[in-house]
Parts: C-alpha cells; structure tokens; sequence
C-alpha cells in the first residue's frame, strides 16, 4: 500500500464515527378541541389549531406526547416518530358535569 493512501485510509479511521444529519420528524396534531393544548416530552409545543396549519418540527424517534383542553380528560400517548410528518387526530373526552 502506498504511502499515500496509507495517510488517508489511517486518517479517516481515526476520526471516529461519522454522525449523519437524520431528517427531523413533524408533528401535525388535529385535535377535537382545536384549542387544546400539545406538550411534547412535557414541553408546551403548541395548541392544535396551530400545530393542523403548521407542523412542528422534532427529532426522530419515541416521544411522549400530552394533549389536554379546560374540561377535558388528558390524553397521554407514546409515540414513534419517523423523519417526515405524522398526523395525529384525536377527540378529547369530554368531564361530565
């Protein structure tokens, strides 16, 4: 092997893992309703109504989600995020007086 080659072969080995940048999920919530609240990993992303117009943009991978609403039960999910959108619809259920 040449010298050269030996160089960069040896070069490239030591730096390490290569990290790839992985496309981001969106998050689309579509939510009866429309004025509840989305809380991502118990962090406020945004409400319903503007999370169906405007997804949101987070890592891939599992996430916990929250929804909740005045009057409503919340709703816990786990979710998978894949790189691209993902639409979540949802109907809150409804405290009885």
């Amino acid at each position: 092997m040449g010298r050269a080659r030996w160089l960069v072969l040896s070069t490239l080995m030591g730096c390490g893992p290569v990290a790839i940048a992985e496309t981001p999920a969106r998050l689309e919530v579509v939510a009866e309703p429309d004025t509840a609240r989305v809380f991502v990993d118990e962090r406020f992303v945004a409400s319903a109504r503007v999370l169906a117009v405007r997804p949101r943009e987070i890592p891939a991978g599992t996430h916990h989600l929250t929804i909740t609403a005045p009057g409503y039960f919340p709703h816990d999910l786990e979710v998978n995020l894949p790189s691209g959108t993902t639409t979540i619809r949802i109907a809150l259920r409804p405290i009885p007086p």
